[in-house]
């Protein structure tokens, strides 16, 4: 690692079924964002089957990439199939020797599973066994389901950690392959990241490159990487500054935030999400939700979050005109003269919604999600919304969203959160 670059690290998740298709994978994000707070450049985010040369030659590669940690995930379960395990104490030139101490706890959470299945005997036995099979000189993790995790040296690096394939069993060994002497020793050497973000609404990415092209022109900002994300509509942009370029990176950390402040939505990373609890909290509001296209993805976003029911009094998907007469009280004459999808109606989803549930503030969306039912004056992707509050404020949009059914939804359920985030924190709203 030349002086002035951070060290590298590398993924590699298996499983055959996530090359087919079968399930996305969710562990590579996860420990790419995780090793990238700790200080790593993560260098590559790997998939292979449950192929033992595949797995092999991604760890190789590894090598190759310069990465001193390798981070697996995946493939140390009982069946023929995961060789996890076997193939990382041949990359790191070791044997697998039996840890009794290991078989002896798994085998404690076997039993359990065995008297309430009756799957217990010599298979269950021979399973126990191939999982307790551990690299010599590994430091095993213990279990939080039934996969131990292993920290494997290699002589001359990479340090190999192997977790298991399940998320949940995965991030909850995470904490202890941390604490691991061989991976703590790596860690010590590893510069603090000091990452900065900033989140816009409604600014494309093109927007950011222009800036950083004109700044770049002014001051040498090669000291920063500059990554952008979009994502749930906001565009996610994070600083990393390399070691000594911390203070330039706080300085193009204001000016970007200052150039385009008018879509900022936070300076410090946090999300809209975040921001919009935290301001119906510190007012004391409760929301309410009155949605037709979005089919109640606005309040299952509401919900995502521990702790919200002290600020969301309920929703109603009213998707059919009568159940948007006899659910929220909009008027029969108003969708006669207007259409389903019309300002007019979107207020009065958002009063009714408010007025049923006695909330603070309410939301209305209604739209054509397509990929049929548009018209020339009211195209595929025409959505309405409204936010209304008791003390009189109204937030109204009209806008026309682009892709297809799923994106509608999904850009319609964005933008109302912002809108909401508008009415709960006016000082945010433009």
């Amino acid at each position: 690692m030349e002086s002035g670059e951070r060290p590298r690290a590398a993924v590699i998740v298996t499983g055959s079924e996530l090359l087919t298709g079968s399930i996305t994978d969710r562990n590579g994000p996860w420990l790419a964002r995780e090793l990238g707070e700790l200080g790593f450049e993560v260098a590559h985010v790997l998939l292979v089957g449950d192929r033992p040369d595949d797995l092999d030659a991604a760890l190789r590669f590894a090598v190759n990439s310069g990465c001193v940690l390798v981070v697996t995930s995946g493939g140390l379960g009982p069946t023929a199939d995961d060789l996890t395990a076997q193939i990382v104490a041949s990359f790191a030139g070791v044997e697998l020797v039996l840890d009794e101490d290991l078989r002896e706890h798994i085998a404690g959470i076997l039993r359990g599973w065995a008297t309430r299945t009756g799957f217990g005997g010599p298979a269950l036995d021979e399973a126990n066994r191939k999982q307790a099979m551990v690299p010599r000189g590994a430091t095993a993790l213990l279990p939080v389901g039934t996969a131990p995790g292993l920290v494997v040296p290699r002589p001359g690096g990479p340090l190999v950690v192997v977790l298991p394939g399940p998320p949940r069993e995965l991030q909850g060994m995470w904490p202890a392959a941390l604490e691991a002497p061989p991976f703590r020793e790596l860690l010590a050497g590893v510069p603090a990241a000091t990452s900065l973000s900033l989140r816009f609404f409604g600014l494309p990415e093109s927007e950011i490159a222009s800036t950083l092209r004109e700044f770049d022109s002014e001051m040498d900002l090669s000291g920063v990487e500059v990554t952008t994300c979009l994502r749930r509509s906001e565009l996610e942009v994070d600083l990393r500054p390399k070691p000594g370029a911390a203070v330039l990176a706080a300085e193009l950390h204001g000016a970007l935030a200052a150039r385009h402040a008018r879509h900022l939505v936070s300076d410090d990373g946090s999300t809209t999400d975040e921001l919009l609890a935290r301001a119906l909290l510190e007012r004391g509001w409760t929301v309410a939700t009155g949605e037709s296209c979005t089919g109640g993805m606005l309040a299952s976003r509401l919900v995502d979050r521990p702790g919200s029911s002290a600020y969301v009094a309920g929703g109603v998907v009213a998707y059919s005109n009568t159940a948007k007469t006899q659910l929220l009280g909009v008027p029969a004459e108003m969708i006669e003269e207007h259409g389903a999808v019309s300002p007019e109606v979107a207020r009065a989803l958002a009063d009714g919604a408010r007025e049923r549930f006695g909330a603070d503030v309410g939301v209305g969306i209604t739209g054509v999600a397509g990929p049929d039912g548009g018209t020339e004056a009211k195209p595929v992707g025409y959505v309405c919304f409204c936010v209304t509050t008791g003390d009189g404020l109204v937030l109204a949009r009209d806008p026309r969203l682009p892709g297809g059914r799923s994106d509608v939804r999904e850009r319609s359920t964005d933008l109302g959160m912002h809108l909401l985030l508008q009415a709960a924190a006016p000082r945010r709203a433009e």
